[in-house]
């Protein structure tokens, strides 16, 4: 496998120069992107996720997970769904949680994740079940599935490629790196980990950990540190729930956007065979 080594990023102040204002594809024109709620079941719990998928084209196409951050099914999930299905995947945006749940105070949201995350039984069952339901839709190529995960779903989705979970690629944004399961043989997933170089929950040590796992295994991985970058750097609101909580969290639109072209190009390669 090809290995892709650690790198640091610093934001080139020519990034603000890069013009959008190119003309879009006429597929893109054409797009009709439609968001549907659906349930589904991990066991006796009852999940509530959101799917999203462009219309207009009747192809078979990639299918992706999107995993929520620690405070569950919200609307960031949901947004980065919408922009998949825009990129041309059928997009899952899963309830790991069960019934939706949404935690309204850290308190709530670290007993949510910890309870799913304390027994990666009960996580691997929750996430399957989505994969599963992914894969039934009739949009999907089923053999061609991928997760990105933010935060807490950052994790999960690293710590279930680790397990060899049936999954061509993941992409993990500000993911901590205390995992639940270490990276074993039986990998399959290529892994993008895109984090904030100045995100103080996660040490040089928890990078060193899970890099050196990673190589030693010889999985096909790239961990990207952003310089410049706090948790939960993808969110919009993450500065309102800093402020409203004494968190350690800071949106940086630019390390968003990079970050996430980032994973478009991760996936274009993984998808279509393009060389790195």
């Amino acid at each position: 496998m090809k290995l892709f080594k650690p790198a640091l990023l610093i934001l080139p102040f020519t990034f603000l120069l890069i013009s959008c204002a190119q003309p879009e594809p006429a597929d893109k024109v054409a797009q009709s992107i439609t968001g549907e709620e659906v349930v589904y079941t991990a066991g006796e719990i009852t999940m509530n996720g959101y799917i999203a998928y462009d219309e207009s084209s009747e192809n078979v196409r990639p299918g992706i997970l999107v995993v929520h951050e620690w405070w569950g099914h919200n609307e960031h999930a949901r947004n980065s769904a919408e922009k998949l299905a825009e990129m041309g995947y059928v997009a899952l945006a899963v309830d790991m949680y069960g019934d939706g749940q949404v935690a309204q105070h850290p308190e709530e949201a670290m007993e949510f994740s910890g309870s799913v995350m304390g027994n990666f039984d009960t996580a691997q069952a929750r996430f399957n079940a989505a994969l599963e339901t992914l894969k039934d839709h009739p949009l999907v190529d089923a053999g061609q599935t991928g997760a990105i995960g933010y935060c807490f779903g950052g994790s999960l989705i690293l710590a279930m490629a680790n397990t060899g979970a049936d999954l061509d690629a993941v992409a993990a944004f500000h993911a901590g790196l205390q995992l639940p399961v270490m990276p074993q043989d039986e990998i399959q997933s290529r892994i993008l980990i895109l984090n904030g170089a100045e995100d103080p929950l996660i040490s040089a040590e928890d990078v060193e950990n899970l890099t050196g796992a990673l190589e030693r295994v010889n999985a096909d991985f790239r961990y990207v540190n952003y310089e410049g970058a706090t948790h939960a750097y993808t969110n919009p609101a993450a500065d309102s729930l800093g402020v409203a909580f004494g968190l350690p969290l800071a949106y940086n639109a630019d390390v968003d956007s990079l970050s996430w072209q980032e994973m478009n190009e991760f996936f274009d390669q993984t998808f279509n065979g393009e060389t790195p």
